[in-house]
């Protein structure tokens, strides 16, 4: 009998070990199920290791010039050819890297943590001071992002440190209302009715209680938008409003290398290869930590 009580609860044990397993361990087997975002990660993880390394890959510093060996093609000696003032493009792709994806990375945590400041704040207290900010998020969300960002960039003056500051405001609207409606959600649970009714303060509740519970979407949200940063940074880049000559920013490489597309098309080929790779990889990611996380996407 002591066996057949053993075999009955067998699934009802196996059960319980399926409930018990954490949401982040679950999280975890769900993204690495998924082919295309693990893909994606190992793309975003080659670039970051490429980034942290480029000292020692880069073969030739990224301002040597040799103009006897200008516009060459890829060969065995310049894996990626040369540009116009014979620099190695191999060489300025690697130390690219550090730039696009630092100013991807500040870009996007700047935005989030402002993003998030204000988002809370109006979904937390609402009224007049969410009526206030949802506005200005309005306002700044009814301009194109680009644009929005070629005029901040204008009136602060080109440069990389400026660029990287445009893009962090063009996207805290986003951050701001994702995390606003999640505060609208959370706060009516009833943890949280018993929090306030016991006196807890409210910025103990909303960093203690609220905010842990709004994580999971502002991860997703903040991967696929260092996608977009980096996007935004290339294009402010190639407009001649980001970095600065001689700076190897991949948008400012290819705005270099424009008069030479046809003569030339590698000095245009790989730098656009490095942020279609690096984005893609993101975007892939990012799709993978919204399926792994949002319990709507779970069968």
């Amino acid at each position: 009998m002591q066996i057949s009580t053993d075999k009955k609860t067998q699934p009802a044990l196996a059960a319980n070990e399926e409930k018990a397993i954490s949401p982040r361990l679950e999280a975890w087997r769900s993204f690495k199920k998924n082919k295309l975002a693990l893909t994606g990660a190992t793309i975003v993880l080659f670039f970051i290791i490429v980034a942290i390394c480029a000292p020692i890959i880069a073969p030739e510093g990224i301002n040597d010039q040799k103009l006897p060996q200008r516009l060459l093609a890829p060969s065995a000696d310049h894996w990626f050819g040369t540009d116009d003032f014979g620099r190695d493009i191999f060489s300025r792709v690697v130390y690219g890297a550090r730039i696009s994806l630092w100013v991807g990375f500040l870009a996007v945590l700047g935005s989030i943590v402002v993003g998030c400041l204000l988002g809370i704040i109006a979904g937390y207290y609402g009224k007049w001071i969410d009526a206030l900010i949802s506005r200005i998020f309005d306002i700044m969300l009814a301009f194109p992002s680009i644009l929005l960002a070629i005029a901040i960039v204008a009136v602060l003056g080109p440069s990389l440190k400026n660029a990287l500051i445009a893009i962090a405001i063009i996207n805290i609207p986003n951050f701001g209302r994702l995390i606003r409606s999640r505060v609208l959600s959370v706060k009516e649970e009833e943890y949280i009715m018993a929090a306030k009714a016991i006196g807890m303060k409210d910025s103990r509740i909303l960093l203690q209680h609220i905010l842990p519970n709004s994580l999971a979407p502002i991860i997703v949200q903040g991967t696929l938008a260092i996608a977009t940063a980096i996007i935004e940074a290339a294009a402010l880049g190639f407009l001649g409003l980001g970095a600065e000559a001689p700076n190897p920013e991949w948008g400012k490489m290819l705005s270099d290398a424009k008069n030479f597309m046809i003569q030339a098309p590698w000095t245009m080929f790989f730098p656009g290869l490095a942020i279609m790779l690096t984005v893609l990889g993101f975007n892939l990611m990012g799709d993978g930590l919204r399926d792994a996380l949002d319990p709507r996407m779970k069968n």
